[in-house]
């Protein structure tokens, strides 16, 4: 009885009431007292936001855990080395087709509804003046990321744990590509042993995210709170040119583009899609991270779409570091509009520079919130728009930050759904 009735409202469900409860009092709180009334601070600043962090360290916690074990168990199950390859080179050939349909998308439409020239000038320089610091961190920091060859090297540890200990995901994720690689190579009764092992990493982290997972739609509450209660609709309003872009630019790859690649590549039904994977969306939004998001897609992918486990876990793994058509697109149009605003004309051969850029940094930039910043700034700088501009978009970032992070989410469950057409269904047990 109990059981039935836990079962009449499911996760996505609480989740999105968390989100609306949390709007609404957010909205209410802010246009009642406002953002620098005491009560708002003291609540945001010693419940809201470490309750909302609190809940994503526990996530990140587990996170490392379980990209490192599923992905080696993705490996493992392949089966062969020509299985890997063949899965491998269709994911990659994808992500790549993905993203550049993206940025492409983000450029054109920035080009054309020229969201920067639109932009309020005294408005502008309060937004640029509140987010001065922030920026200044964020472009400082811009010359301790790797560029170009180190970049790559970068993916390669000489120190796993240390790259562990650091949160370098990709470098994690290739040494775990690597020891897959092995089990797949090596079969002793030693490496059946330890494949094992792996195998109850896996089934712990995901049990224990998963009691985690039940805070959810407390998190979201709490997140969706901060953001009203602090800023209102009025940094949407002053931005409503440059947040439309985003969004209209998001929503047409998402419901347009991914539901094509599913039609034409995966032979999928997209409504019996989107249907399916409406739970990992709504954590992607509340959450604005695809590594935090993972246990969910992992769990949605088996359960709900009921994609061979051998390729959901490895596209799905690699997906949340190295998928992200949103963050791509994000990136794009956020350097041209700045470019408008500041005036600086971009030839043809730097938007194609900026195009190329942001789909590599769509692969390299980091699954967490706000993760996409310091690619943003770097490409600035290569093109010769001030770095600094950042701060103009800091207010919205958080907005979307969530809805970039639901199509980078959606479109690794795409990714993997398409990569699984034609792969074997894993054997029962």
């Amino acid at each position: 009885m109990s059981e039935a009735a836990t079962k009449k409202l499911q996760l996505h469900w609480k989740m999105l009431i968390g989100f609306l409860a949390g709007l609404a009092l957010g909205l209410v709180a802010h246009y009642v007292s406002g953002a620098d009334a005491g009560w708002v601070k003291w609540l945001t600043t010693y419940v809201t936001q470490p309750a909302g962090t609190l809940f994503l360290r526990l996530i990140f916690m587990l996170v490392i855990p379980l990209l490192f074990s599923a992905l080696i168990i993705g490996v493992a199950e392949m089966g062969d080395v020509r299985s890997l390859g063949r899965v491998g080179w269709k994911t990659l050939g994808y992500t790549v087709v993905a993203s550049g349909i993206a940025v492409v998308l983000g450029l054109l439409l920035v080009n054309w509804l020229k969201p920067g020239s639109g932009v309020d000038p005294a408005a502008a320089q309060a937004m640029l003046a509140q987010g001065a610091d922030r920026a200044k961190d964020i472009v400082s920091g811009m010359g301790t990321q790797p560029k170009g060859l180190d970049l790559l090297l970068g993916i390669v540890p000489d120190n796993v744990v240390k790259a562990a200990a650091d949160n370098t995901i990709l470098a994690v994720m290739f040494f775990a590509l690597m020891l897959g690689i092995g089990l797949v190579l090596t079969r002793t009764e030693a490496t059946e042993t330890l494949l094992r092992g792996i195998e109850g990493l896996f089934q712990i982290s995901m049990t224990l995210i998963g009691l985690v997972i039940r805070l959810a739609p407390y998190a979201v509450f709490c997140f969706m709170f901060n953001l009203a209660a602090l800023f209102g609709w009025d940094l949407l309003r002053s931005l409503g040119a440059y947040v439309g872009v985003v969004v209209l630019a998001l929503a047409i790859h998402m419901f347009v583009v991914y539901s094509l690649m599913l039609k034409f590549l995966g032979g999928w039904s997209p409504r019996k899609f989107f249907r399916g994977v409406q739970e990992a969306m709504v954590m992607a939004f509340s959450t604005a991270s695809s590594n935090a998001t993972l246990p969910v897609a992992l769990r949605v992918a088996e359960d709900e779409l009921h994609l061979p486990r051998k390729v959901s876990r490895f596209v799905l793994t690699v997906g949340a570091t190295a998928n992200q058509n949103g963050t791509a697109l994000f990136e794009g149009v956020t350097v041209l509009f700045l470019a408008q605003f500041f005036g600086v004309e971009l030839t043809l051969a730097q938007q194609a520079t900026v195009m190329f850029v942001c789909i590599l940094g769509g692969i390299g930039t980091a699954g967490v919130p706000a993760g996409s910043l310091p690619v943003v700034a770097l490409i600035c700088g290569m093109v010769g728009v001030p770095p600094e501009g950042i701060g103009l978009i800091l207010g919205v970032d958080r907005f979307l930050d969530m809805c970039r992070t639901t199509l980078n989410v959606t479109g690794d469950l795409m990714l993997a759904t398409v990569v699984s057409k034609g792969e074997e269904e894993p054997k029962a047990a």
